[in-house]
């Protein structure tokens, strides 16, 4: 698709034009209409001008940060290889442009891409034991594999576990044999963050006969309108705005902090709540914080940014053993004092600060030592 250009849309209303450079950086321009009245897609890399946009860093395949947030990670990346294999097409010849055509509208967040490479029919959800035992296959490359199917049902997915989407719930499964039960810890880790003040989607454990239950989230990028019809949200990572490689650690929460209190204008709620997710990191040991474990969400009509709900909460680590995201420099074993640190450069009392770790220290240890003990 080199040479092709792609309109990107916002709710059907056309935004602006991806189309690919000499260098194969992914040009991105607003159009005349979309500059009358629109609002800025990017804050920072994309502001409400009449120019073409060329990004400086190839960390997204060339393309800006946003429109690299609608692609799909790890499994998903993987389902869209496959899906593109069994049609003669080598995934090392898919383009940026070329795999965002293959999303169209399907991705999360608000922004859709026409014209769309192909179109995707809506699958129904079979029986969810049987769905985690064909992604196991898919994994490991295992028996006859309906690729179109599930890459209808998880193309667009981020994160690395397998997982089917819904409009309005993401379902995972477990990786592999060896952790049946992360449903359950994932269910458990985000029960606590909502008992440590944390703002989170509604979540389920769902019944299996396999293992203790899928984890299934609520989508907060997808919501019904008063008229009854479903509305998609313009929706941000940290990795996406500050345009961060966030598969290697490139960020610490002084910098999150900040941008948070930048991006939602200074709202003492909102950065409150980033405090205290540092916090639930930190004392839960979920150390998989990279940066696009991090979301905002814009309100067009109150024209306002505000940090989204937390997600993918649970007991983590990284192959090097440090939080992705550095405390107060610290990544290997933050505690109080780069909590505090943290804290009160973005504008917290001390007293507030220390008062909200305490607290969330005393609801996450338990559930951190019994999940360490298992998983270390």
């Amino acid at each position: 698709m080199n040479g092709n250009k792609l309109d990107v849309t916002f709710r059907s209303r056309s935004v602006g034009i991806l189309s690919e450079t000499s260098n194969h950086r992914i040009a991105f321009a607003y159009t005349q209409d979309w500059l009358k009245d629109g609002f800025a897609i990017s804050p920072f890399s994309l502001p409400l001008k009449a120019e073409v946009f060329i990004p400086s860093t190839l960390h997204f395949g060339g393309l800006f940060g946003v429109f690299a947030d609608s692609l799909p990670d790890a499994w998903g990346q993987l389902l869209m290889n496959r899906m593109l294999q069994k049609r003669g097409v080598s995934p090392d010849q898919a383009d940026s442009l070329t795999r965002l055509a293959i999303i169209g509208d399907s991705g999360m967040g608000a922004l859709s891409y026409h014209p769309a490479w192909d179109s995707w029919n809506a699958q129904e959800l079979s029986d969810l034991d049987d769905l985690a035992q064909e992604c196991h296959r898919i994994l490991n490359r295992e028996g006859p594999q309906d690729a179109d199917r599930m890459f209808a049902l998880a193309g667009s997915s981020g994160g690395a576990r397998p997982k089917v989407i819904t409009a309005e719930w993401i379902i995972k499964f477990p990786v592999s044999a060896e952790d049946p039960d992360s449903g359950v810890m994932e269910k458990a880790y985000m029960d606590c963050a909502a008992r440590c003040g944390i703002i989170v989607p509604e979540t389920r454990l769902l019944p299996s006969r396999r293992c203790g239950g899928y984890f299934s989230v609520r989508r907060f990028d997808r919501t019904t309108g008063a008229d009854g019809k479903p509305e998609r949200h313009h929706m941000l990572t940290a990795a996406a705005i500050l345009e961060l490689d966030w598969r290697s650690p490139s960020m610490d929460y002084h910098t999150l902090m900040k941008l948070t209190k930048i991006l939602c204008r200074d709202h003492r709620d909102d950065v409150e709540q980033m405090y205290r997710r540092m916090c639930f990191n930190v004392f839960a040991h979920n150390r998989d914080d990279h940066s696009k474990n991090f979301s905002f969400l814009y309100d067009e009509k109150k024209s306002r940014w505000s940090l989204s709900p937390a997600y993918d909460l649970t007991w983590s680590s990284t192959y090097y053993g440090e939080h992705t995201t550095t405390v107060d420099g610290n990544g290997r074993d933050p505690g109080l004092k780069e909590l505090l640190a943290v804290g009160k450069q973005a504008g917290l009392s001390a007293r507030r600060c220390r008062e909200i770790a305490e607290q969330i220290q005393a609801e996450a240890g338990p559930l951190e030592a019994k999940y360490g003990a298992l998983l270390r």
